[in-house]
């Protein structure tokens, strides 16, 4: 299930029967609808001075148990009580390759020009020319020019090495406001792809000023073979019907939470197949190479701002290599796959891969939130 920790103030929003969309929080073993006029959605909410003081002011109405309303969120449809995406108005943004791992894996995705058959006598090679020389570099720095150097002088040097180790990271939109899905949810894939992974991500809440102010779990779908081809087509490999999940829910920073614990962060990842497959994999905040909040200052400042907020995705060092159809054809997903990614902090985040096209429509856009909420007199 959910498998959140005792202590934390966790809060997210869920679908209500015949209402619709709610702030919540978690109490004990309920969750509780916490809407109000001072913070009719998750943008509001988060922008609370004091984030923790303004939920437990308010005494809410319980709407459910928590694991009844984890077994009604998979894979919902119509109106039912279900929990549904952490985030509303905020813009849903990404870094890539701020792992060295991962790093590397999208060189070669590169080099392979998006074909898995021959990702393998590439990997080889790559690893024989750059091993593990990236893992301690600080992006920006003089070692991280030399080693651009030396790697332009084998020829293999990459626009994701540059976004890797160069002073800028990449960051782009994942998804737009509203867009993304929530716990139990189908994860969508572009039916154009036939290499895919999933890539489990903390994913930071930030306020409009900049602050960070929680974090929560997230998936951060990836079609290998469609970006791999060229980096141009990042927008159609990242930016798809139900590509993007997050929650359960946005653990809020408190006197037991911190951005230092986001640090230190370990996620693991679970893929269940309908075929008997499975697949595990780690991914360590440890050993990222731009620090969280560096990678929040590269997304928002004089430079771009966020009226309403953003989530941020800050990548993986997961890259999965295990065959799964065939030697030397790597990781890809196949329709049914149950995804889950956990960590000790944020609980656990489970979807099911379907295609982008039989995943449920993105219908109830920004537009409809505002209808809907002035309808209830909350605006």
């Amino acid at each position: 299930m959910l498998n959140l920790p005792e202590g934390g103030m966790f809060v997210g929003r869920a679908w209500r029967r015949g209402i619709g969309p709610a702030v919540v929080t978690v109490r004990g073993a309920d969750v509780v609808d916490i809407t109000t006029r001072e913070a009719p959605t998750m943008r509001d909410l988060l922008e609370q001075e004091d984030i923790p003081g303004f939920v437990e002011s308010i005494p809410g109405e319980v709407i459910g148990s928590l694991d009844g309303l984890a077994q009604a969120s998979v894979e919902a449809t119509g109106g039912i009580t279900r929990l549904i995406a952490p985030v509303d108005l905020q813009a849903v943004k990404a870094c890539g390759v701020t792992f060295a791992r991962s790093m590397v894996e999208r060189v070669i995705e590169e080099r392979a020009g998006g074909d898995p058959a021959r990702a393998e006598a590439i990997r080889a090679r790559v690893a024989e020319v750059i091993g593990d020389s990236l893992r301690d570099l600080v992006p920006g720095s003089d070692e991280a020019a030399e080693v651009k150097r030396l790697l332009q002088k084998e020829g293999l040097w990459s626009q994701y090495l540059e976004v890797g180790i160069g002073p800028d990271a990449e960051v782009f939109t994942k998804a737009q406001a509203m867009a993304a899905v929530g716990w139990g949810a189908s994860v969508g894939l572009h039916p154009i792809s036939q290499w895919n992974n999933p890539e489990p991500e903390v994913v930071l809440a930030v306020d409009s000023s900049g602050r960070i102010v929680g974090a929560t779990l997230g998936n951060d779908v990836n079609l290998r073979d469609v970006e791999g081809r060229s980096a141009l087509l990042l927008g159609k490999a990242k930016d798809n019907n139900a590509a993007a999940s997050l929650g359960p829910f946005i653990r809020v920073f408190d006197d037991s939470f911190s951005i230092e614990d986001v640090r230190r962060m370990e996620l693991s990842l679970t893929v269940q197949g309908e075929d008997g497959f499975v697949l595990e994999g780690q991914s360590s905040m440890s050993e990222i190479s731009r620090d969280p909040a560096d990678l929040v200052a590269q997304a928002r400042g004089r430079h771009h701002q966020y009226p309403d907020g953003f989530v941020l995705y800050c990548g993986t060092m997961f890259a999965p290599v295990l065959d799964r159809d065939a030697p030397g054809q790597g990781f890809t997903h196949h329709l049914g796959d149950v995804v889950t990614i956990s960590a000790a902090e944020l609980g656990s985040l489970t979807n099911t891969v379907r295609l982008s096209t039989e995943a449920p429509e993105w219908t109830f856009g920004a537009g409809a939130l505002m209808r809907n909420l002035a309808s209830r007199g909350l605006l």
